[in-house]
């Protein structure tokens, strides 16, 4: 896209005003979250198409929409504002490694199960650091760190975006529960294979711990129990010791999810088991990713 000759460049400012415009499809709620008012954010957008040449919103009854010119603009404008980001935390953080604020995020059968330990151990070994964190499926993580509100996430490798950089922090076997009753709870082990005819209870659509089970479940014969889906292994676990079918529990939620008292049996699979490798993820390119390794080595001395 050509300037025309002699033209002034937006600044940074004026182009958080457009992402906020086109995040929030409405100029008093860009307002709202950039803490200035209407009339002097419209201005601002308007002197960016002006100094652009495009028009980059459109309102209409529904609200504001962004034209197909807008789109490229809104899109290289979270680039830019990304990029100065990333230049400001570089300086801030070359002398002093993982001080002040981190925003990460995590996947619902992630974050209890490892959190605990993994961030005691992050806090005694970064005691400045500031973690906020935020539990969401990954799709929405991947979409957040896109963006650049999220700086970190905590999830699946099976699942992340080629268009992010990760650090693995280790791999996750499966293993199946079942109610104590269950034929299957005689073995000492199970097979893929033991599976086959199996109903199979799995969480909601949206969970990449849904998918990866599915995987499993396709290739041993198993059919989902569709009637009932869980939104989160604590739910699916009294469902499983109630006799509804078994289930595929990740590694790390054993301890808490499967103990005495849960009524229902764990056990193994044969080797090589299925399993899921769990690791960091960040944008590529970050200036922070020299911190995000260093973060991804406490989070692994936690497990040991």
């Amino acid at each position: 896209m050509k300037l025309p000759s002699g033209t002034s460049l937006p600044t940074l400012r004026q182009l958080e005003y457009v992402v906020a415009v086109a995040d929030e499809r409405s100029f008093g709620g860009a307002a709202a979250r950039c803490h200035v008012s209407q009339p002097g954010l419209s201005l601002q957008v308007a002197e960016v198409e002006r100094l652009l040449g495009v028009r980059i919103f459109e309102r209409d009854r529904r609200g504001v929409l962004v034209t197909e010119a807008g789109d490229e603009i809104v899109r290289r404008s979270r680039t830019l504002l990304e990029s100065a980001r990333d230049l400001v935390e570089a300086a801030r953080h070359r002398a002093r490694p993982l001080v002040g604020r981190l925003r990460m995020g995590v996947i619902p059968t992630i974050a209890p199960y490892l959190l605990p330990s993994s961030l005691a151990m992050v806090r005694r070994d970064y005691p400045e650091l500031r973690l906020t964190l935020r539990e969401e499926k990954t799709d929405v993580l991947v979409s957040m760190l896109e963006k650049g509100t999220l700086d970190v996430a905590l999830l699946a490798l099976d699942t992340a975006t080629d268009r992010l950089d990760c650090e693995p922090l280790f791999e996750d076997e499966f293993v199946l529960a079942m109610a104590r009753s269950h034929p299957l709870a005689k073995k000492k082990q199970v097979s893929e294979s033991d599976l086959e005819g199996e109903r199979v209870l799995l969480l909601e659509d949206g969970h990449c711990l849904r998918d990866q089970a599915l995987a499993v479940c396709n290739r041993a014969g198993a059919d989902e129990n569709a009637d009932l889906r869980a939104t989160s292994l604590a739910t699916l676990v009294p469902m499983v010791s109630g006799g509804d079918g078994v289930t595929l529990l990740p590694g790390i939620a054993v301890r808490s999810m499967a103990g005495k008292g849960s009524g229902v049996e764990v056990r193994p699979f044969r080797k090589p088991a299925p399993r899921r490798r769990i690791g960091l993820v960040w944008r590529r390119g970050s200036s922070r990713a020299d911190e995000m390794r260093l973060l991804a080595r406490s989070i692994v001395k936690s497990r040991h």
